[in-house]
């Protein structure tokens, strides 16, 4: 039997400060904030999907982080609870890595991941 999440708002993402800083350095003067959400892709099931907005998403959670909006598709909520964002710096390159405890596994690419059985997700 697969359980209904619940979360506290407060408690869905978190973002370390460098990771925000990057973020922000990616986003156009009229971009309100980024939209997370995840997608079915993949070998493993589902992917992240971060993309700039100029207005707030409908049906979204709005959190803010060192001065970077970010809005959570509701949907995606259970999935995402006690995730956090990280800069990862891999040699010259740096990116934002998604530690989150709700994800199984990942596919060998790193791309793709499962979710916890006992999460329920409705894309």
């Amino acid at each position: 039997m697969t359980a209904v999440a619940t979360f506290d708002q407060n408690d869905i993402l978190q973002v370390e400060p460098a990771a925000a800083a990057h973020l922000s350095r990616f986003l156009k003067e009229d971009a309100r904030g980024i939209r997370i959400s995840i997608r079915d892709s993949g070998c493993s099931g589902y992917a992240y999907v971060m993309e700039a907005v100029s207005e707030e998403p409908a049906d979204s959670i709005v959190i803010t982080a060192d001065g970077l909006t970010l809005f959570v598709d509701r949907k995606c909520a259970p999935a995402l609870t006690g995730c956090t964002l990280r800069l990862v710096k891999e040699g010259l390159n740096e990116t934002v890595k998604f530690d989150n405890p709700n994800a199984g596994s990942y596919c060998g690419c790193g791309e793709s991941f499962t979710i916890n059985p006992d999460i329920e997700v409705q894309l």
